[in-house]
């Protein structure tokens, strides 16, 4: 977790950077949607990678997907704390159980 925890220290220092010097600032200069964008195909880059990749190629797909997630969570002000506690608020419970509930409200 420590590698990520300083990939957010590190997308958060250069969010305001340069376009020119950094690629995080270059992606926040184009807006939240351009972000998503990038999320969305790294999203979908895994997936392919995951079904006809090698085992290689689904692990440099991953590490650009947790990339570009930190670099959307950050350019909306989300720690990822957020997330965690989240994750650790749902442990113990039902996958299944879990979404259900998000269906009810």
């Amino acid at each position: 977790m420590d590698t990520l925890k300083r990939l957010e220290q590190v997308i958060a220092e250069r969010r305001d950077a340069s376009p020119d010097s950094s690629y995080v600032a270059k992606l926040n200069a184009s807006g939240i949607e351009k972000i998503a964008q990038k999320l969305g195909e790294e999203a979908v880059e895994a997936v392919i990678a995951s079904l006809s990749g090698s085992r290689e190629e689904l692990v440099g797909e991953s590490a650009d997907l947790l990339f570009h997630l930190l670099v959307l969570l950050q350019a909306r002000r989300i720690k990822l704390d957020e997330v965690l506690a989240e994750l650790d608020q749902r442990e113990g419970v039902s996958g299944l159980d879990e979404k259900a509930s998000r269906s009810a409200n």
